[in-house]
């Protein structure tokens, strides 16, 4: 695996070992940023990836601009290919890694986009935006995301078995 594109663009990152994690393709990651690059959107942005795994998506972030990214991954084994990774390409004062099931802390997370890419099987995607306080969230799942009234999906397109679902929020109050 590699950084696609940015000021991190050709290096290399290590995905944990085992088959707990399913790391984001390098040609999904590039299908997500080149839709958010155009929109300027990622400038300066605090970012979330939660379920961060190996960290991919959230390093293409910060590699594309993002300012700071949160990772949240509560597997061990994960969560130390992670923190090699941020060592390894200079992240860590941009970056806080935080080991913890994702639902109990996602509500405590201001930032201004959200990237979750949770187990094929992952069923609570109404209780995760339920909690999530952001105004855009990208999910990678096995099928399509619905949503609850106060997200609106704005994109979704398949890549493989991978549903990538772009929502932004509807509802001007998000939780707080």
């Amino acid at each position: 695996m590699r950084v696609v594109a940015g000021e991190l663009g050709g290096r290399k990152i290590v995905a944990p070992e085992g088959t707990k994690t399913r790391p984001t393709t390098d040609r999904v990651r590039e299908a997500i940023f080149n839709s958010l690059g155009s929109s300027g959107i990622l400038d300066g942005a605090l970012v979330v990836d939660l379920f961060a795994g190996s960290g991919a998506v959230g390093i293409e972030a910060l590699s594309r601009g993002a300012e700071r990214c949160v990772f949240v991954e509560r597997d061990r084994n994960a969560r130390y290919a992670l923190e090699d990774n941020l060592e390894a390409l200079d992240l860590t004062e941009r970056s806080k890694v935080i080991s913890s099931d994702v639902m109990a802390v996602a509500s405590s997370l201001d930032c201004d986009i959200v990237f979750a890419d949770p187990p094929y099987d992952f069923d609570a995607w109404d209780r995760l935006l339920g909690l999530v306080r952001a105004d855009l969230f990208v999910g990678e799942s096995g099928r399509p995301i619905t949503c609850p009234a106060e997200w609106a999906v704005t994109r979704q397109k398949k890549y493989g078995r991978t549903v990538v679902t772009f929502l932004e929020r509807s509802d001007p109050n998000p939780p707080q």
